[in-house]
């Protein structure tokens, strides 16, 4: 049964102020920015057709909106003290710091590509290394290079990254083309968390109001993702990976009955080896889903071992009352509510320790 208390939304100008507390939870769903990487772009006409599409995908509206709302959330992806009095705040023992997907940066050649992947993971060894106790990382990666991706991944493994970001899609390709094959490969050798995150839609201008692009059109796109991921096979080819999915995964686990009909009726959707929704408890989800019902649905299908906490600080569409929106679900036993929020991701990651002072997460400082 789902107790009716929860009510969504805290802002994310204050997301410290009136957030219920947890205990150790550590967050797999956080992003910061890397200025050395804007300082690399600046001025390029990429970047301003980037600003371009920006105004064109999100609308006129939500932009303006994005760009009022900066100078509150801005501070937030490069000040550490105020992240760490937030993490205090909202109960958060560990981030697993992400770069901002603004930072992807896709169209760069394997130059640029290079130096904007090393500024991006130097920053992130900087914070974990200043902060061992409280911050992890996945690392950048240039992913519109598979062979360079691979190579990048295992340099950061090898660092004590714990895994790398990446979009739903790089450029005009899915992440189950075959040119990713050899990026999948070393993900499994060197048992790396692939965490996949969507940056806007493939839907272009459709949803360009409301807020749509976002709204529904990122959840779409990891939906997308996830589905071609699994049903071209990937999944079975590399049977160790670990990938968690952004904002719930985003519709397929709660539409996964379609994916199955369709894999026991239609051959062309029989490229994996068992039903779709099998594959489900083989993924990690974040708990960014925003209702009570969403999050019960989601354990569910996935299995409790899969679902990780997720804030997507700083932003306005991150939860940052998840301790709420776990109380709605009174039939979540205590130790399967641990294990959403810290036992999971500390399996995950490898945590020694469980989240808290005592936890050593292992990136060091770079050598001066």
């Amino acid at each position: 049964m789902i107790a009716s208390s929860y009510r969504c939304g805290c802002p994310v100008s204050s997301p410290q102020h009136g957030a219920p507390r947890l205990a150790n939870a550590i967050d797999l769903h956080c992003h910061i920015l890397a200025p050395e990487a804007e300082a690399l772009v600046a001025g390029r006409p990429e970047m301003q057709a980037m600003a371009q599409d920006l105004m064109r995908f999100n609308g006129e509206a939500s932009q303006r909106h994005n760009m009022a709302m900066a100078p509150s959330y801005a501070p937030r992806l490069l000040d550490i003290p105020t992240r760490l009095a937030d993490m205090d705040a909202l109960g958060v023992a560990i981030q697993a710091l992400s770069p901002s997907p603004t930072q992807y940066h896709y169209w760069a050649d394997a130059a640029l590509a290079d130096e904007l992947v090393r500024v991006q993971n130097e920053r992130l060894e900087t914070v974990c290394g200043s902060n061992p106790s409280r911050f992890v990382a996945f690392a950048a990666v240039a992913l519109q290079h598979p062979e360079l991706a691979a190579t990048q991944l295992r340099a950061a493994m090898a660092k004590g990254f714990k895994g790398a970001e990446i979009s739903t899609r790089v450029l005009d390709r899915d992440l189950s083309h075959p040119s990713f094959e050899p990026f999948w490969a070393a993900a499994v050798e060197t048992g790396a968390v692939i965490f996949i995150h969507p940056l806007g839609t493939s839907l272009g201008e459709r949803l360009n109001e409301h807020y749509l692009v976002n709204v529904i059109g990122q959840p779409l796109e990891t939906t997308i993702a996830l589905s071609k991921l699994i049903f071209s096979g990937v999944l079975d080819r590399h049977p160790g990976l670990k990938i968690v999915a952004a904002h719930g995964g985003g519709y397929l686990p709660q539409y996964f009955g379609r994916s199955d009909h369709a894999y026991a009726v239609r051959p062309e959707s029989k490229g994996c080896s068992q039903r779709p929704s099998s594959y489900l408890s083989k993924i990690w989800f974040d708990t960014v889903v925003h209702d009570p019902t969403i999050l019960q649905n989601l354990i569910a299908v996935a299995g409790v071992s899969q679902v990780v906490v997720g804030t997507d600080y700083p932003f306005d569409m991150g939860e940052y009352r998840l301790a709420d929106l776990l109380d709605a679900l009174p039939d979540l036993s205590v130790s399967d509510r641990e294990a959403v929020v810290f036992r999971n991701a500390q399996q995950l990651l490898g945590l020694v320790e469980i989240a808290g002072a005592s936890a050593s997460p292992g990136l060091q400082p770079p050598p001066a």
